[in-house]
C-alpha cells in the first residue's frame, strides 16, 4: 500500500456507460484519484473524455454495444490492445424498461437482462481471466440498485437484473478473492440522471421519493465518487462481496 491508500496513480480503470450520469461522475472521480481511464459504451463519451484530459489523465474510448452479449471477450481484448492492461473494472452500463408485469414483453425482458447482467458477467470474466493470466490483482465494482433490495413497480426485468448483480457480486468475490481480485458493488439510491427523468417529472412520485430520503434531495452523480474510489483502491483491500448503498439514507427509512 502507498501512504495514501486511496491513491490510484499508475492504475488503469475501465468504466462502462460513462458518457453521462452516474458513469460519467464515477469516471471523473477515478481520474481525479489518479487513474488513467478507458470508457466503453455505445455512445460517444466526448464530454467525459474532455473533463478527464483536463485533469491530466490519459483517456481512451472503445465503442461497443453491450447488448451484444457474445462479444464481451472481444471488447475487452480491444480495450487492452488500445490502452494496455486494466486494473479496475466498473460495470456501470445499464438500461431500464417500464411496463406492467401483466403486459411485460419478452423483448423488454431480454434487452435489459442482456445489458445489465449477462454482459456484466462476461466482461468481468474477461477482466478476471486477464488478471489471473498476468498474476495481477484487480478491482471490480458493479453497479447495483435500490431494486437489488426492493421490488419496485413496472420494472420486472430491471429488478431481476439488479437483484442478480448483488448475487453475482457475492459469488465472484467467493471465487476470485483468492486470485487477489476484489469484487464489490455500489447500490445508488435515487440520483438525478436521464434514467430517472420520468420519476423526477412525475409530481406525486417525486414528492414521495424525496419524502423518504433523509438527505432531502436527489443524489448528484459526483456523490458516488467517494464510494467508487474507495472500492477501486487499496483502502478496500479487505472488503469483499459487499453491496454498498449510497442512497442519502433511503434504506434507513
Amino acid at each position: 500500500m502507498t501512504d495514501n491508500p486511496f491513491d490510484l496513480t499508475g492504475r488503469r480503470a475501465l468504466v462502462t456507460g460513462a458518457n453521462t450520469g452516474l458513469g460519467q461522475g464515477m469516471a471523473i472521480a477515478l481520474a481525479k484519484a489518479g487513474a488513467d481511464m478507458v470508457l466503453v459504451g455505445r455512445s460517444s463519451a466526448d464530454d467525459t473524455i474532455k473533463e478527464i484530459k483536463a485533469i491530466g489523465r490519459e483517456c481512451h474510448q472503445v465503442l461497443a454495444d453491450l447488448g451484444k452479449t457474445g462479444e464481451m471477450a472481444a471488447v475487452f481484448a480491444q480495450v487492452e490492445e488500445t490502452a494496455g492492461p486494466v486494473d479496475i473494472l466498473v460495470n456501470n452500463a445499464g438500461i431500464i424498461r417500464r411496463e406492467d408485469a401483466l403486459d411485460f414483453t419478452e423483448e423488454n425482458w431480454d434487452d435489459v437482462m442482456n445489458v445489465n447482467i449477462k454482459s456484466l458477467f462476461f466482461l468481468s470474466q474477461a477482466f478476471a481471466k486477464s488478471a489471473v493470466a498476468r498474476k495481477a490483482s484487480g478491482k471490480i465494482v458493479n453497479i447495483a440498485s435500490m431494486l437489488s433490495y426492493q421490488g419496485g413497480i413496472r420494472v420486472a426485468s430491471y429488478t431481476a437484473s439488479k437483484s442478480g448483480v448483488m448475487g453475482l457480486t457475492r459469488i465472484l468475490a467467493n471465487e476470485w478473492g483468492a486470485h487477489g481480485i476484489n469484487v464489490n458493488a455500489i447500490a445508488p439510491g435515487y440520483f438525478a440522471t436521464n434514467n430517472t427523468a420520468a420519476l423526477q417529472a412525475d409530481p406525486e412520485r417525486n414528492a414521495a421519493i424525496l419524502g423518504r430520503i433523509p438527505a432531502g434531495h436527489w443524489g448528484k452523480p459526483e456523490e458516488l465518487g467517494g464510494a467508487v474510489v474507495f472500492l477501486a483502491s487499496d483502502a478496500s483491500s479487505y472488503v469483499q462481496g459487499v453491496t454498498l448503498p449510497v442512497d442519502g439514507g433511503w434504506l434507513a427509512r
